[in-house]
């Protein structure tokens, strides 16, 4: 019996994965990834193809969830498998459920693990970590049918006092990839549904652009300003902040995100 190893990219090019990872490539006999749950903008398969000096399957989303990563499957019976993914490897449910499945099966599993967006993207607001209650993924509206998941959790982390990070929706096989101004769209069209007062133009939000590229852009300030402010290229990310913040978390947002003074005001 093979095994299968599930490895983290890291989030923006090919020399973000670790060099334990980077090992385990080498010394894999297949190597695959997918990219539908994430962006690595700096990616390019042909460099990690070379670094490595193995052939790079790529798998989509049907594979992995429709098919059950059945083709990777069948050659960690045999075979030492690795299964490349963006960020850190379990963040993203659908690899949980792939490595359940591998486990009932007999496959020995492993994890290498790899910066994730949630770490990136809260470090580089200065928010403290310990202050987030649940994130969640704000998806594009299917016929024009507004998602009201991410305006419940949105009201229940600040009912609590927390901040929300929030996820924006990838269809790597359609090229769409949610903007920050996007999101922010779909959350004042749920707030004039919704009308609890928490989303408002005038609230506060956070935008991290490229987490883990060097340039990185991170922004907060009201979401009026926002929604017109360039982020540039994907992939976005989501803060709302709770209604207090601590006050390191105010002076962090106004020295790393260019936050207005009136930050300040929510401490508390």
């Amino acid at each position: 019996m093979g095994e299968l190893v599930f490895i983290g990219l890291g989030l923006f090019d090919c020399f973000d994965i670790s060099l334990r990872g980077l090992d385990e490539v080498r010394r894999s006999d297949y190597v695959f990834a997918e990219f539908y749950t994430s962006l690595m903008p700096g990616f390019k398969i042909g460099d990690f193809e070379r670094i490595t000096g193995k052939n790079v399957i790529i798998l989509s989303r049907k594979d992995i969830e429709e098919h059950e990563g059945m083709v990777l499957l069948e050659r960690a019976k045999r075979g030492k498998v690795a299964f490349l993914v963006p960020g850190d490897p379990l963040i993203a449910t659908t690899h949980i459920a792939l490595r359940i499945k591998a486990e009932r099966m007999g496959i020995k599993t492993r994890v290498i693990h790899g910066a994730s967006i949630i770490s990136a993207a809260i470090g580089l607001s200065g928010l403290q970590n310990y202050r987030f209650g649940k994130s969640v993924t704000i998806p594009f509206p299917d016929d024009d049918k507004m998602p009201q998941t991410p305006y419940n959790v949105i009201y229940e982390n600040k009912v609590r006092n927390l901040h929300t990070f929030c996820f924006l929706d990838i269809r790597a096989e359609e090229g769409r990839y949610m903007t920050i101004k996007d999101a922010l769209e779909i959350l004042l069209r749920l707030e004039e549904e919704n009308k609890r007062g928490i989303i408002r133009e005038g609230s506060l939000a956070v935008g991290v652009a490229r987490a883990g590229s060097e340039d990185p852009t991170v922004r907060a300030g009201a979401i009026r300003d926002l929604i017109n402010a360039d982020f540039g290229g994907p992939p976005h990310s989501l803060i709302i902040p709770s209604e207090n913040l601590h006050f390191m978390e105010a002076e962090a947002l106004i020295v790393f995100a260019k936050a207005p003074k009136w930050v300040m005001n929510m401490i508390g």
